[in-house]
């Protein structure tokens, strides 16, 4: 069966126009102005998109596919991600990771539940790796589980800067990305070492002297939570302008805003303001993650999960509130960690890559509708 998308304006993510679309077998066939079929209509599923924008499917650095949480104990355990909720978020490629706990979640359990997706329809992948140092593998190894097991990618969330990072020394950071990067080239795949940031004083300094001490390439490392304060943010764009990628965390609660969050639109803002390279920089959800408030003395007063849906909800208000142009708005939920990751058939709409594609309402930007790998997975 084919699938024929007409008239759409596409975004690629960058505006391509009016355009139709052709999927087969999973796959983006054609995209050109009025594609013609001669093969029976029995064939062919035709549908008219007019008035609709048509975007590459969401790709989400960071997501808790087996919940988060335990920073007040057992009862603040957050939930597992769900298809049903992931369906709707238009969020089509999806990388897990473990959190703060590591002895009652698994890396086993993140590789399961990304299988339990993926066989839904979505794109899964994991991070190997925890929180802390040394980190938690399945196989035993860094290097094996990115060389054996082919959804595992990178290695993180490696925290850094928190009091609950495990306050490991430079040269045993340096090992693991090392370790990561090695694993990497014999799989094929970016080997990246995604770090969680924290509000401490250090900031992105870690990074900066493992690029310093070793031969290891700044495009190695993927910090994230990078909009926490002003002061990191502050540092994250002085660690973009020195060629590295960065990462905002969409999911949010009033109370980050008040005590000096910078939300993603206003950061993407900002660096489009600035001239700098967008392109390197990247919205991740954290969904399904704990979001702990604490207080000055390290105590937890309060504690919320992230949401998958505010992933395009912090793009689309980059656009309506922040005058942020459509394509950079959704290259940084497509293309842009798609390249930082080395996911090779993700996050553009273009022949050859996979099927995964989001309708948009031309007017309001509303999500309408959602394809994964070719095939229809909601409808509003």
């Amino acid at each position: 069966m084919l699938t024929l998308l007409k008239n759409a304006q596409v975004y690629a993510p960058e505006s391509l126009g009016l355009m139709d679309v052709l999927l087969a077998h999973g796959s983006i066939l054609q995209v050109a102005p009025n594609i013609e079929l001669k093969a029976s209509h029995d064939l062919v599923d035709s549908i008219d998109l007019s008035g609709n924008i048509l975007a590459p499917g969401f790709v989400d650095p960071l997501v808790h596919f087996t919940g988060g949480g335990g920073e007040g104990g057992f009862g603040y355990r957050t939930a597992e991600l769900s298809f049903e909720d992931a369906a709707p978020t238009g969020v089509t490629t999806l990388v897990g990771a473990l959190g703060t706990d590591s002895v009652t979640r698994t890396p086993a359990q993140v590789l399961g539940k990304a299988r339990e997706l993926s066989a839904m329809g979505l794109s899964c992948y994991c991070y190997t790796g925890s929180y802390h140092l040394p980190v938690k593998t399945i196989t035993g190894s860094i290097e094996q589980d990115i060389v054996l097991i082919p959804e595992m990618i990178g290695v993180g969330e490696i925290a850094i800067a928190d009091h609950r990072a495990s306050q490991a020394s430079v040269q045993a950071f340096t090992e693991v990305v090392a370790e990561a990067r090695v694993a990497g080239l014999l799989a094929g795949k970016k080997g990246v070492s995604f770090f969680h940031v924290g509000d401490g004083k250090a900031k992105l300094a870690i990074l900066r002297q493992i690029i310093e001490q070793s031969d290891l390439s700044i495009s190695q490392l993927y910090p994230t939570h990078c909009n926490r304060n002003a002061e990191l943010f502050a540092d994250a764009l002085a660690f973009l302008e020195e060629g590295g990628a960065i990462d905002f965390t969409s999911s949010t609660i009033p109370q980050f805003i008040e005590d000096g969050e910078v939300s993603c639109a206003q950061a993407l803002k900002t660096i489009v303001d600035q001239g700098l390279a967008w392109q390197r920089v990247s919205f991740s959800s954290d969904a399904n993650a704990s979001l702990p408030l604490f207080d000055e003395a390290g105590e937890l007063v309060g504690m919320q999960a992230g949401k998958l849906d505010s992933l395009y909800l912090a793009a689309k208000e980059a656009v309506q509130s922040y005058q942020v142009p459509l394509e950079i708005a959704l290259s940084v939920i497509s293309s842009n960690p798609a390249k930082i990751l080395g996911l090779k058939n993700k996050g553009q709409l273009a022949v050859g890559f996979d099927a995964d594609l989001v309708v948009l309402d031309q007017q309001s930007l509303d999500i309408k509708q959602v394809f994964a790998m070719g095939k229809s997975i909601w409808t509003k």
